[in-house]
């Protein structure tokens, strides 16, 4: 079964800003986006009026997102809570949820600037001080659902990613923590989805090689995986002419998470994690120019992209701000000329292969 049989819709949100991603929010901020997510993105009045939520629901339930990604690693359990929290009452049936394995989250607590957890551990510092151990094995990846179901207040989960055994969490000890997953994680996601206690499993990382990797063993087979800045308007060649090709040939989905780069496309500091490089903030600018003189938002140009491939499912850009679901569901309905696309083309922005989206 294909990721694209059990996404409810092509637009998801993606939970790691909740996790308090580079810095914190409150949690009624983080309860009034999911609101909104869950409601259409309606109407943003003000941050003022975030006390009164019945302004935000003024649109039918069944509009609104379906899919919610989220993680043990996004702020140390932070996200899931508050993720838990906003669907509580909610018909389970209506929605769709996947978490990720990899990470276990302690009782013990700890400095939070003093992990070590590659490259990117600091990026949850505002998150909870709750230590963090990386386990892919067996034991580990069955703990971790349950502790996941108990922070989430559910019954089950819909779809579980093994969590970043790439070479940005790992260096180049990535391929070991690989093998210890394909012992591991991988064998009991084939299993609880065999059993039917899961519907679907894969990896959820930031790079290309690992998925290669999965979808070439023999065994055991994945539904789709979530990619993460991989598939975007600023980075997507590598994926476009290796990992796409095998997606299709094994009727796969793909999610791709990151739509924005960690924000740089839509005018953010961050890039990959970190400060965008003077050659992305430069090639940022000559899209955005383009986009401006056709009158079209950076949101539309990245999601309507992604989307583009058939063997993407869905997109999941996260939001910390509740103005921020309205401006997704409208670069969604955004009307974008072919002549746009065109014009990237033209300028090399995106490669000459990639799939755009049709337009009369």
């Amino acid at each position: 079964m294909s990721l694209k049989t059990i996404l409810p819709g092509k637009l998801g949100f993606g939970a790691a800003p909740l996790g308090n991603l580079y810095h914190p929010i409150t949690d009624l901020q983080a309860r009034i986006t999911l609101e909104l997510a869950l409601t259409a993105g309606m109407n943003y009045v003000d941050t003022v009026s975030y006390t009164h939520l019945d302004v935000y629901k003024r649109q039918a339930w069944d509009s609104g997102i379906r899919y919610f990604d989220t993680a043990p690693f996004y702020g140390a359990g932070l996200a899931e809570l508050r993720l838990g929290a906003a669907l509580a009452g909610r018909p389970r049936a209506d929605y769709v949820i996947s978490t990720k394995v990899g990470r276990l989250i302690l009782d013990e607590i700890e400095d939070v600037n003093a992990r070590d957890l590659g490259e990117k551990g600091g990026v949850f510092k505002y998150g909870r001080p709750n230590r963090i151990v990386n386990d892919y094995s067996a034991d580990a990846t069955l703990r971790s659902i349950e502790d996941s179901l108990e922070r989430l207040s559910l019954d089950r989960i819909d779809v579980v990613f093994v969590h970043d055994v790439a070479q940005d969490f790992y260096g180049d000890e990535w391929l070991g923590v690989f093998d210890t997953a394909r012992k591991g994680a991988f064998k009991v996601l084939d299993r609880l989805r065999d059993e039917g206690v899961i519907k679907a499993w894969g990896l959820g990382v930031n790079r290309v090689e690992p998925i290669e990797l999965l979808l070439a063993l023999d065994a055991p087979r994945p539904n789709g995986c979530l990619l993460a800045g991989r598939y975007t308007l600023l980075d997507h060649a590598h994926a476009l002419q290796r990992l796409m090709p095998m997606v299709a040939e094994h009727e796969l989905g793909l999610i791709v998470g990151g739509p924005y780069s960690s924000g740089a496309l839509v005018g953010g500091p961050n890039f990959e994690y970190a400060p965008a490089p003077p050659e992305i903030i430069e090639k940022v600018a000559r899209i955005k120019a383009i986009a401006d003189r056709h009158r079209i938002s950076m949101k539309a140009a990245g999601l309507q992209f992604a989307l583009a491939n058939p063997a993407v499912a869905a997109v999941i850009p996260g939001a910390s701000r509740p103005d921020r679901i309205a401006a997704d569901h409208a670069a969604l309905a955004e009307v974008v000329p072919a002549a746009f696309w065109s014009e990237l083309r033209a300028a090399c922005l995106i490669h000459p292969d990639a799939p755009v989206p049709e337009t009369d």
